[in-house]
């Protein structure tokens, strides 16, 4: 596996596959990342649907076992200040960022684009074509990121996830020529 790491303020970043023993810390920063970032974009009932559908320690771990799921940490010093999980979908050519989170005090700084170029090389060595994501179609800052890393939004994608909630996203998809792909 190919670590990327990136000077800042001389401190470097690595993303690394996530271990068991960092699920706890993952969940919890999920729960701080979204409670901060979401509340105004998406209802608080959603929001806590979402991190109980998506963030459960139990299910992280099973996810972990999965060879069509890459859960990475992105980890500055010892803290992990950030994660992406990446998913094979149902078309065979296919690779999703379903999830990438990084904490707010960390935004603007690169970091996301550590864990886009982590993701371009799960693509790679699996020899798949296509890496997409969907987000939020109110989420204008995580939209402006994904479009300066090179991803165009293709489509809509409003998915009912139950509980009375759907997900009003737009689907995006990276356009390889920025990354030599």
């Amino acid at each position: 596996m190919v670590f990327y790491a990136r000077n800042i303020d001389t401190m470097i970043a690595f993303v690394l596959p996530l271990t068991p023993q960092d699920v706890p810390a993952v969940s919890v920063l999920a729960g701080k990342i979204w409670r901060y970032h979401y509340t105004g974009i998406i209802a608080t009932g959603q929001i806590e649907y979402m991190l109980m559908q998506r963030y459960q320690p139990a299910l992280i771990k099973e996810q972990l076992s999965n060879p069509g799921i890459w859960w990475k940490k992105l980890v500055l010093g010892k803290d992990i200040i950030g994660f992406c999980c990446c998913t094979r979908t149902a078309n065979p050519n296919e690779l999703k960022i379903d999830k990438l989170y990084i904490h707010c005090d960390h935004h603007r700084q690169g970091y996301g684009a550590l864990l886009v170029a982590d993701a371009v090389e799960i693509l790679r060595e699996n020899e798949l074509q296509t890496l997409v994501l969907t987000v939020n179609k109110h989420n204008l800052t995580a939209i402006s990121a994904y479009r300066h890393y090179g991803f165009e939004i293709v489509n809509d994608s409003i998915v009912d996830i139950g509980g009375g909630f759907v997900m009003n996203d737009y689907l995006m998809m990276l356009n390889f020529n920025k990354w030599n792909v």
